[in-house]
């Protein structure tokens, strides 16, 4: 065995040019790692991963190097040092198992020869006109022995440049046989991880032998390759995780690239036999067989392992520390099966009996969605009694607001009032898939129709609100789509035995897996990356949640709203009588709703008026804390506290008041400081509230009347999903019209594109075909 300590010395100019970002280290320096961990046994969870302590990352030859196999990708490798050094700069401890040395080697050696026979031509020829040159192939070990100093350089010009120190460590199959130098080994690991220093460790290629097959003994791996070499670390070292970089996503079903190849999320020993291995990569020495053979070593020896890409420019960049922070990324090798099925079966269960359930005739879908609704009445008991604990827990937890522990709430009244909106959701939703939006004649006997389909497979994250489960599950039956539901954990309870009731309605007609709760540990943010099997995301909670999953779900649709910046409107014009109930309905029914009002926006006019006095007086009654706008402010000698922001969502007894000085204002401030959500006018004037509706560019826009009327119930639609900001597909409350999509469908007898030429014999006609009410394709 050999092993050379470099420590941080001077370095040469053109060397310690690499690119990296020091403020991104220096921001995960401040949070230093201090979760200590007994080893023996591998985490069981993605989300268990934060704890790692010690580290080792294994990089592929297919990682290091360049597509040529010659030389090294010096960008990912730059990449891939500044997240060591991050994670190193956290008070974990980081090694790094490397490959390079050969390619390294190989881009030096044909220098030196090219630059040899260049020479030597030269001389005998005494031309400048060279001959093109053949350069033979170079025996591997020539090229590792020639690589080794230049590779173990450039490690050391990257970490110097984060003040970390490295060192090299080459080590042969031979230094695990023997007891003394296996100590030696372990010992000199751990006085260099006890410093503070990397070591990078790699196969003495220079003197390595060819692997042997089948050469393991037993219960002991042996070094073929660096991937072997890793797990057999890992093992000896006690290392809690074990990242191991490739140039595929991580583990498939069948070989990456074949039609029905499927990435596994997670590996279970004994999953095997389902595996079908496909080639090795385009450099190094293993395959994918060999790193999950020394992936299972390892976690049966301790080492929680994931496999993953390192080449994918889109996320080199974050790989590791994706990893480690338990993202869903690569596949992960775990010892403990979960009962229950995955996300991914889940949303193919959903999808399959999804299909079934679009197919099935309005009334049974009614009859599906009365069921629940009874169900809902006949379970109240146990329904409350499940809701009583989640609220029980919340309160004693002390982590929640009095706001969200408002919407977790549930009772009598409440699920009386789901089951009404749910026995009219069941009428309306009789003439909801399949029916005819528009039929066209394109030619004789040629007929195009726009029918209205599915959307797919929804996938549904709320906080909190338990109400919302029953809600959206009848919109998807009406609607005909599957369901992933993803409720808190506050909420879990519930969730559960409504998502039960919900089953049992829909096993009626045979489609119970046409709706899911997601119950395993996904993180949100995970979820938002199944671009390919989820068709659109609606988000119900916080602000806070609706900006997460929009800025996480990158690929796939979300339908809602961040926030909800309500305004109310008082116009000069206005009833004193009509405003004060207007505005005590729409902050004090329920001011944790989304449709509550937040400003409230006082025409100058009705200062120190009756009208002005009223309303504040009633705010004051109905414990409003007031929030002074800086205009508002400008006019009182002693006021409220002054706004922060004009754009905030309070969601508890709390408002804004701030002074305009005409309609035209109300609406440029409604423009720069609301949501898009819901706006109020009062005013006895019919001509200002007709501007007003006109102008304001929001989804609801009401005159003389609550904000909290905006809501799919209210409005008739029996249910909403939530409200929708957006300008495309559907905005306002979101109900069953906004759950479907359209398809066209063309019924001909043989015709082609070619009839309709010039030289054609058929003529266009498009012909719009009346299409009489509740048509069905």
């Amino acid at each position: 065995m050999f092993a050379r300590l470099h420590l941080c010395s001077h370095l040469p100019q053109r060397i310690r040019q690499v690119k990296v970002n020091p403020a991104c280290v220096r921001t995960f320096s401040q949070a230093k790692f201090s979760h200590p961990r007994g080893h023996g046994k591998s985490f069981a969870h993605r989300s268990e991963l934060k704890q790692a302590k010690r580290i080792v990352v294994k990089l592929g030859s297919a990682v290091v190097t360049r597509g040529d196999e010659c030389g090294l990708a010096l960008g990912r490798l730059a990449s891939i040092v500044e997240q060591v050094a991050m994670l190193q700069n956290q008070g974990r401890e980081m090694m790094i198992v490397t490959s390079g040395a050969v390619a390294f080697g190989k881009q030096r050696l044909r220098h030196e020869i090219l630059l040899s026979q260049s020479v030597r031509q030269a001389l005998h020829s005494g031309q400048n006109q060279l001959k093109e040159m053949a350069i033979p192939v170079l025996e591997a070990r020539a090229c590792a022995a020639a690589g080794q100093s230049g590779l173990m350089a450039l490690y050391e010009a990257m970490f110097t440049q984060y003040s970390i120190c490295t060192a090299q460590i080459l080590v042969t199959n031979l230094d695990f046989h023997d007891e003394q130098k296996r100590r030696n080994l372990n010992s000199t690991l751990l006085e260099l991880l006890r410093m503070n220093i990397v070591p990078i460790i790699n196969t003495n290629d220079a003197v390595v032998p060819p692997p042997v097959p089948n050469s393991d003994l037993q219960g002991v791996i042996s070094i073929k390759d660096n991937d072997s070499l890793a797990a057999r670390l890992a093992v000896e070292m006690k290392v809690d995780l074990l990242i191991a970089l490739s140039d595929v996503q991580g583990l498939y079903d069948s070989p990456p690239g074949t039609d029905d190849a499927k990435l596994i999320d997670i590996f279970y020993p004994g999953d095997q036999q389902s595996i079908t291995y496909g080639t090795k990569s385009r450099s190094g020495i293993g395959g994918m067989e060999a790193k999950v053979k020394a992936a299972l070593w390892a976690l049966q020896g301790g080492s929680s392992v994931v496999i993953a890409n390192g080449t994918d420019p889109k996320v080199t960049g974050h790989v590791i520390t994706d990893i480690v922070e338990g993202k869903k990324v690569g596949t992960f090798f775990s010892e403990v099966k979960p009962a229950g099925p995955t996300v991914e079966q889940q949303t193919e269960m959903a999808r399959h009996a999804g299909r079934t359930l679009a197919s099935l005739l309005p009334e049974q879908r009614g009859e599906i969605i009365c069921s629940i609704a009874e169900l809902l009445t006949e379970k109240k008991d146990e329904i409350l009694s499940a809701n009583k604990r989640d609220m029980e827990m919340a309160t004693s937890s002390g982590r929640f607001s009095q706001a969200l522990i408002d919407r977790l709430s549930l009772s009598t009244a409440k699920l009386n009032s789901l089951a009404i909106g749910l026995r009219q959701l069941a009428v309306s939703s009789r003439d909801s898939v399949g029916r005819v939006l528009r039929r066209t004649r394109i030619a004789n006997n040629l007929e195009l129709e726009q029918i209205t389909v599915p959307i797919g497979v929804l996938l549904v994250i709320f906080e909190s609100r338990p109400d919302c489960l029953p809600q959206v599950s009848a919109l998807a039956i009406a609607s005909g789509n599957a369901l992933l539901l993803k409720g808190g954990k506050e909420a879990s309870n519930t969730n559960r035995i409504l998502h039960q009731l919900t089953q049992e309605a829909l096993s009626i007609h045979g489609v119970a897996d046409a709706i899911q709760l997601v119950s395993t540990r996904e993180e949100v943010e995970d979820l938002c990356r199944l671009d390919k099997i989820i068709d659109l995301i609606i988000p119900r909670g916080s602000s806070q949640l609706v900006r997460d999953i929009q800025r996480a779900a990158k690929r796939i649709p979300v339908l809602g709203h961040s926030e909800g910046v309500c305004h109310v409107y008082i116009d000069s014009e206005a009833s004193i009588d009509k405003a004060v109930e207007i505005v005590r309905d729409s902050k004090c029914d329920y001011p944790a709703a989304c449709n509550a009002m937040e400003t409230l926006l006082i025409h100058r006019d009705l200062l120190r008026t009756p009208i002005f006095d009223q309303i504040i007086d009633m705010l004051r009654t109905e414990h409003v804390k007031i929030h002074a706008g800086p205009r508002f402010a400008s006019y009182l000698t002693f006021s409220p506290s002054e706004v922060k922001s004009l754009r905030t969502e309070y969601g508890d007894l709390e408002c804004c008041i701030e002074v305009v000085d005409s309609m035209q204002d109300a609406v440029d401030h409604i423009h720069k400081y609301g949501s898009s959500h819901t706006d109020v006018i009062v005013t006895e004037n019919e001509e200002t509230a007709e501007q007003f509706l006109q102008q304001v560019d929001s989804a609801c826009v009401f005159f003389n009347s609550s904000s909290r009327f905006a809501d799919g119930y209210r409005f008739g639609l029996g249910a909403e999903v939530g409200i929708s900001t957006a300008r495309i597909h559907a905005r306002g409350p979101v109900g069953l019209e906004g759950l479907l999509t359209t398809k066209w469908v063309l019924r001909g007898e043989g015709h082609t594109v070619a009839d309709f030429s010039e030289q054609g014999s058929m003529k266009y006609l498009h012909e719009n075909i009346p299409v009489p009410q509740g048509s069905f394709s």
